[in-house]
């Protein structure tokens, strides 16, 4: 199975990209984990991504707050699939990262998630993975029955509640 990287522009963005982690360890995917900043260290993240696809993975996540140019500086380097996390900071409640994220030139594609939207950063790399692979396919599929469950419960609980 290919895997993941997974890539934060500062261990401070490590509680948000925590989310991403379980549920990767949740569908039991590979991955790794790296603080590269696309400003303080460019040419580490520029060399991960080159190297990226040789060596064995999938898709990568990145995770930035503010500026958030690390998807984008990432995509510039790997035709892997990126997925970029905009991170929620203290200046604008994360609508500068996720427009940072989001606005990439044409030829440059990010996936862009929620701001601090890290488990469905995950669940999106898994259904990249799961176009090859068909034990993960069935663990997306069952992930989205049993969550279609518990609103029905709840539907159920509400409903009992509040109808006369």
């Amino acid at each position: 199975m290919k895997k993941i990287g997974i890539v934060m522009g500062s261990a401070s963005d490590l509680p948000v990209v925590k989310k991403a982690i379980d549920m990767l360890d949740q569908f039991e995917v590979p991955y790794e984990v790296h603080v590269y900043s696309a400003h303080r260290t460019p040419d580490h993240a520029a060399d991960f991504a080159s190297a990226a696809r040789s060596n064995g993975f999938g898709a990568i996540i990145a995770a930035a707050g503010m500026a958030a140019h690390l998807a984008g500086a990432i995509a510039a380097r790997t035709t892997l699939p990126v997925i970029g996390i905009p991170c929620k900071s203290n200046i604008s409640d994360g609508v500068d990262a996720l427009l940072s994220t989001v606005q990439m030139p044409s030829g440059i594609p990010v996936a862009t998630v929620a701001v601090d939207g890290a488990a469905n950063a995950a669940l999106l790399a898994i259904q990249i993975l799961s176009v090859e692979d068909a034990g993960l396919a069935k663990k997306l599929d069952e992930k989205r029955a049993a969550d279609a469950q518990k609103v029905l419960e709840k539907d159920e609980e509400i409903r009992k509640q509040f109808t006369k």
